[in-house]
């Protein structure tokens, strides 16, 4: 059988890159907004996967917490439906290649640029006892961790458009100065991307921090009883009509939620709840994404029962992803000076 036109297709396929931190329990707002557009993206591109591990603790993390949340992270998006068979899956910390090349591009980031980075003024008002070098120098390893595997694409919400701009000035710079190392990344924003806000505050983006109200966020790993007494608490207006409008962030929060659960767009769901009321309403919306939940939850907990075929997948996708890093390093090294032997 001849492979070459085979060949020839995965060659030309994009990279993606894209991760997330261990820090906090994945709620449905990135499985909408996130891990559902990569099950999506499998096929049609090559894609690095990784539990960002390493940006974690730019804030103070428990360290039993902070592994066993990574080994879930991990879990999740398998169970979410990545194929780590299609998909190169690993922890960010076992490929040091991304630490090694954070240091050289922090020689060519500018310090004018990471000041004015919002997210670091944002933490820094969060955690004002702890406001550390890695806090801000956060986006240089983030540069690194997209560069290091020369990704052409970069999924990437709202808050860290910012750092991939400054990615992509860093790869510009490191160009003209020593020739087209590294492939400048552009952001990937999904046709049908989902921005699910809080239930108790429909302005805010939905947290998946312990601290947080706990009605404001359905996390993924939610009881079906605790996700329907969620939606039943989440705030609305004082109208009773199932409408998307101006001024109804509560109830459009919820149409989204529904639309992304079901398929179902927002005229169809007002024709379904047209002259019921919001109780109706909220409590289809719990049903809908309970049974959307259900078989990640299931898959999930298989997954965690059987840790040492979920540590081989990531010795597997940490081996398969330093194998590329190393060489983008290896590059770098010799075209800045470093003698190698």
């Amino acid at each position: 059988m001849d492979n070459t036109n085979n060949v020839s297709n995965i060659n030309k396929k994009k990279i993606i890159l894209s991760g997330i931190q261990p820090s906090g329990n994945l709620n449905i707002g990135t499985y909408f907004g996130a891990i559902k557009n990569w099950v999506n993206l499998q096929n049609d591109y090559i894609n690095y996967f990784c539990v960002v591990d390493m940006h974690a603790i730019t804030v103070r993390q428990e360290p039993a917490q902070l592994r066993r949340r990574s080994l879930e992270v991990a879990a999740t998006y398998i169970a979410c439906g990545i194929d780590p068979g299609i998909c190169t899956l690993f922890i960010q910390s076992h490929v040091p290649a991304h630490a090694q090349l954070s240091w050289v591009l922090s020689c060519y980031s500018m310090f004018g640029e990471l000041s004015r980075m919002t997210q670091f003024k944002e933490k820094s008002e969060q955690h004002t006892d702890n406001i550390n070098a890695g806090l801000f120098t956060y986006p240089v390893l983030m540069a690194a961790d997209i560069l290091i595997y020369n990704a052409h694409l970069v999924p990437v919400g709202a808050d860290q458009k910012q750092h991939l701009e400054l990615a992509r000035d860093i790869a510009v710079r490191f160009n003209s100065v020593y020739g087209d190392v590294f492939t400048i990344p552009e952001p990937y924003i999904p046709k049908d991307g989902a921005k699910i806000y809080s239930l108790q505050e429909p302005d805010k983006k939905m947290s998946k921090s312990d601290s947080a109200n706990e009605n404001s966020s359905v996390f993924i790993m939610d009881k079906k009883d605790d996700i329907i007494r969620k939606f039943k608490r989440a705030v609305t207006d004082s109208e009773a009509e199932v409408r998307f409008a101006g001024g109804k962030d509560g109830i459009n929060n919820l149409m989204s939620i529904y639309s992304c659960a079901t398929g179902k767009n927002f005229d169809e769901t007002e024709k379904e709840f047209a002259g019921r009321g919001y109780g109706d309403f909220k409590l289809a919306v719990g049903e809908a994404v309970a049974e959307v939940l259900a078989p990640i939850q299931k898959r999930f907990y298989e997954l965690m029962d059987n840790k040492d075929v979920l540590e081989k997948i990531l010795r597997d996708g940490a081996d398969k992803a330093a194998y590329a890093a190393n060489k983008t390093l290896s590059k770098v090294y010799k075209k800045i000076g470093f003698l190698q032997i």
